[in-house]
């Protein structure tokens, strides 16, 4: 997507790959909606810490960082000793894995990288096998964005008032996104629609990120605070709700998302506004028989007690002259907190998931899985 800064609008994807330098290149996103800079790095276990300490988040674009971490290990490689590189590949598998376990793309990803350089016959077969599958991965995952926004345009009528919840547009996905590939559809076939972006705490990834694409894009937009969401529905202010996953167990048709997307479920049935799941194939995973199976990730507390922000000028309405990132504490100093990162939502409380093959029903998933399922993408 273009991204204006200073007056120059330049097109970016929040994750790519430099050969010459064997480097991830990222879209900082810890430092957005405020500063916006590139992050590099150099080898596998920096684009692990990358992935750990959300410098890149959402699960199509870890996935995409993962590939690339995985490619960027291959080609680290010195020597020609087979055995030598798968240990070290497994290694570098391991510690790009681990690095948040609740999404399944990441594995997804990363497995697909390595069968495709477990074809190589050498060490530098396997090396370029990996690049060129890491780069597959990444276009893949655009492409299948992109055809999220076409099975979603239809979903988009004039005058809509639309929920989002936590980030799943472009930056969250490469480019393009998920749950915003429909509006960014919408918006360029001329539909007029607002959007409420849900702040999503603790990291407020929905009011400094779905806001600043969004802001970028022209689309009109509000901030919202994440309890202000059920009066907005009882006052007859939302129409629909989309929201992205970053696991949707496809016997079961559970999803898995930011936490609060159960919350917003269970408001959106009690109100019967429409409630989507935008995903990539990447995102449906075959494997569990149930979502108690799954990882939720337990973050520090900090994210809770406090919150990151520049330094501002009220009055100018501006960031202060030097201003800062900084750190504030707003809770109780001498409370502790709980930080699970994510929930899970039946397949009872969502309409449609939206994916790159069109818009099923949860329950339908495991049914139409020789159609979506591995190997048929």
């Amino acid at each position: 997507m273009n991204v204006t800064i200073a007056g120059h609008t330049r097109y970016y994807r929040s994750v790519a790959f430099d050969a010459r330098k064997n480097e991830v290149v990222l879209i900082d996103q810890r430092l957005l909606p405020h500063r916006f800079k590139l992050l590099r790095t150099r080898d596998y276990r920096q684009t692990a810490a990358a992935i750990r300490d959300m410098a890149v988040r959402g699960a199509p674009a870890i996935a995409a960082t993962a590939a690339y971490g995985l490619a960027q290990a291959a080609r680290a490689f010195r020597g020609t000793s087979l055995s030598r590189f798968e240990a070290h590949m497994a290694r570098a598998f391991d510690t790009l894995r681990s690095a948040r376990p609740t999404a399944v793309d990441p594995l997804n990803a990363l497995t697909e990288v390595m069968r495709a350089s477990d074809a190589g016959h050498t060490v530098a077969e396997r090396q370029a096998l990996a690049l060129a599958a890491a780069e597959e991965f990444a276009q893949k995952s655009v492409e299948d964005c992109r055809a999220i926004g076409r099975h979603g345009l239809p979903l988009i009528q004039d005058g809509m008032r639309i929920l989002t919840h936590c980030n799943a547009g472009w930056l969250a996905c490469v480019d393009i996104g998920t749950a915003t590939a429909p509006l960014y559809a919408a918006h360029a076939a001329g539909i007029r629609f607002h959007v409420y972006c849900s702040e999503t705490r603790p990291r407020c990834q929905g009011a400094s990120l779905t806001a600043w694409e969004l802001a970028h894009q022209g689309i009109s937009h509000q901030v919202i605070a994440d309890n202000a969401a059920g009066y907005l529905m009882q006052q007859g202010a939302i129409d629909l709700v989309i929201v992205g996953s970053d696991r949707v167990i496809a016997r079961t048709g559970e999803v898995t998302n930011k936490i609060g997307t159960y919350t917003k479920a269970v408001l959106a049935n009690r109100h019967r506004i429409p409630f989507y799941v935008a995903v990539p194939l990447s995102t449906l995973d075959w494997e569990l028989e149930s979502a108690r199976q799954i990882t939720i990730e337990q973050r520090d507390e900090a994210e809770v007690l406090g919150a990151w922000g520049i330094e501002w000028d009220p009055v100018r309405a501006r960031p202060k002259r030097g201003a800062r990132h900084v750190y504030v504490r707003v809770a109780n100093p001498a409370s502790t907190a709980l930080n699970p990162a994510f929930d899970v939502t039946p397949p009872e409380l969502v309409t449609g998931i939206i994916t790159p093959r069109g818009i099923f029903r949860p329950t339908e998933l495991w049914q139409r899985r020789s159609e979506l399922g591995p190997g048929h993408e």
